[in-house]
C-alpha cells in the first residue's frame, strides 16, 4: 500500500494505492491519525486507487472518521472504485461516511 498526502489548505487529501487489509490498515491509521493530531481534521480519502479493503481497513476508516468529528473537523471518501463501494455499502459504512465520485467533489464539500 503507498500513501500519498496533497495539503489543500483547509483540507487533506490522503490517496490510498493498493489494498487495504490487516498487513497495511495501521499504516493508514497512523497516517489519518497524525494528521488529525496535528489539526488537520478535515480528511479526504481518495480511494481511486485502492481495489480492495478487508475489515481491517473499514475500522481504520472508522477511526478517521471518529477522531475527526471528534475534534470538530470531518472525514470523506472519494473516488471509490465499485468492489470496494460494494463492502462499504454491504457493511453500512455508506450512512455513516460522506461518499463522493471524485476527490475535488469531496474537498469541496467542505466550503
Amino acid at each position: 500500500m503507498e500513501i500519498t498526502v496533497i495539503q489543500l489548505e483547509p483540507v487533506t487529501v490522503v490517496a490510498v494505492e493498493g489494498s487495504i487489509d490487516s498487513l497495511t490498515a495501521d499504516q493508514l491509521t497512523k497516517a489519518f491519525s497524525e494528521h488529525i493530531e496535528a489539526g488537520r481534521t478535515r480528511l479526504v480519502a481518495d480511494l481511486s486507487g485502492v481495489h480492495y479493503t478487508s475489515s481491517a481497513g473499514l475500522r481504520s476508516l472508522l477511526i478517521a472518521l471518529k477522531s475527526s468529528r471528534r475534534l470538530g473537523g470531518d472525514f470523506r471518501v472519494a473516488a471509490v472504485q465499485a468492489n470496494v463501494l460494494s463492502v462499504l455499502s454491504m457493511s453500512g459504512f455508506t450512512n455513516l461516511i460522506k461518499v463522493f465520485e471524485t476527490t475535488q467533489a469531496a474537498t469541496d464539500s467542505f466550503a
